[in-house]
């Protein structure tokens, strides 16, 4: 080749002495981590149905409340309104949350209760309207009958499947042309195309809601899926509510709080702190008073990702996709995300009417979360 004296930065792509330099690696920088569904990992089992169903069931409960506003003197006044009458049985030993005094249930009259006051040598004490009362337990005469049977009724929960579609389509020209970066255009399509069903079923699965009416969807209804949100009806708090600790920002007292409601009212195990990225913070600041660090120390540490406390040893879960004012406890044993029986994320080809290849990636899922009094949900909290 005859000698030209040109400099490499005289010669550009277009002319055919050089070569072009372009990387094999394609940089992605849209979010599309998942990190709950990363924690819960795949279900042991499929849903069945477009409805999937579980069943939950409780004890009888031991406490109830006063519901009388009318009380004279306590040593005197043997009889009072209760909210669930039914929950009390002669025998029973009683004692209001806070109250040193024990009473003696002796006669239940609909939602009237007759106890003796200062049963057992106690100190019959004021009542009030809205006191909670324990029920330690029955005692029973020797020789008695068998007390009336009690039951609880076992319910069926549901919730329903939802479609997640995206379409894949390249031309002929794109399959038959080199391509930088990948060897097959289909492939890297469907691939994308699955990051972002993935990030989505997410989403869902967190934010999700299902339609008021026909929530078995329609040729006119969408069939949508309930998510952990809109599941939690017990154990919701909101900054600002009565009895919650004061102040917007999320702090230790509000997370135990939280977890003491959950133990003290269900046999909930939580385990999961899910929170966004501001939340998340405020997590890691929880001991930014007490970290010290040594003098030849050259690392600096601000990030808590396990929380223990009294009621449980909690990993802390970031996801991008919950709202930023809220923070999730969850027990992770009570959720599962489930396929539909064969529809877990699939590729299906379909019939070409042209010169191009295409398809449909398809999956359908739903969320089972069990017992949502084992769950609790913080909103409202500030963001700023």
């Amino acid at each position: 080749m005859a000698f030209t004296g040109k400099a490499t930065y005289s010669a550009g792509a277009t002319l055919p002495e050089l070569a072009e330099d372009v990387s094999d690696l394609i940089g992605i920088i849209s979010p599309y981590e998942t990190p709950l569904l990363d924690v819960l990992g795949d279900p042991m089992r499929e849903a069945m149905s477009t409805h999937h169903e579980w069943l939950e069931d409780e004890l009888l409960p031991n406490k109830d409340a006063i519901n009388d506003g009318t009380f004279g003197d306590p040593a005197t006044d043997t009889s009072f309104v209760v909210d669930n009458g039914e929950r009390f049985r002669v025998g029973d030993q009683i004692q209001v949350a806070g109250s040193e005094e024990l009473m003696l249930v002796t006669d239940v009259s609909s939602d009237t209760l007759t106890v003796v006051r200062g049963y057992a040598g106690t100190t019959a004490e004021d009542l009030a309207d809205n006191q909670v009362i324990n029920i330690l337990g029955n005692a029973a005469l020797e020789g008695a009958d068998k007390p009336g049977a009690r039951f609880t009724n076992r319910s069926r929960c549901g919730n329903y499947t939802q479609i997640f579609t995206k379409t894949v389509e390249v031309s002929g020209t794109d399959m038959a042309a080199s391509q930088l970066g990948l060897s097959d255009e289909m492939d890297f399509q469907k691939q994308e195309r699955l990051r972002e069903m993935l990030r989505d079923l997410e989403n869902t699965v967190i934010n999700g809601g299902r339609p008021a009416s026909d929530p078995q969807g329609s040729g006119s209804v969408r069939r949508s899926m309930k998510g952990v949100i809109q599941h939690l009806a017990t154990n919701v708090f909101r900054t600002g509510d009565s009895g919650f600790p004061s102040g917007a920002d999320l702090d230790e007292a509000k997370i135990n709080y939280v977890l003491r409601r959950i133990w003290e009212n269900s046999s909930g195990n939580v385990d999961l702190i899910v929170v966004g990225g501001f939340q998340k913070r405020k997590i890691n600041a929880f001991s930014a008073e007490s970290r010290t660090f040594g003098a030849n120390d050259t690392t600096f540490t601000d990030m808590v990702s396990v929380y223990e406390s009294d009621f449980g040893v909690c990993r802390i879960v970031t996801t991008r996709w919950l709202p930023q004012d809220t923070a999730l406890l969850l027990d992770s044993s009570r959720l599962n995300v489930l396929p539909l029986a064969g529809r877990s994320f699939h590729f299906k080809p379909l019939a070409s009417s042209g010169d191009y290849e295409c398809g449909e990636l398809i999956g359908e899922y739903t969320l089972e979360l069990k017992n949502q009094a084992a769950h609790g949900v913080i909103r409202d909290l500030s963001t700023s």
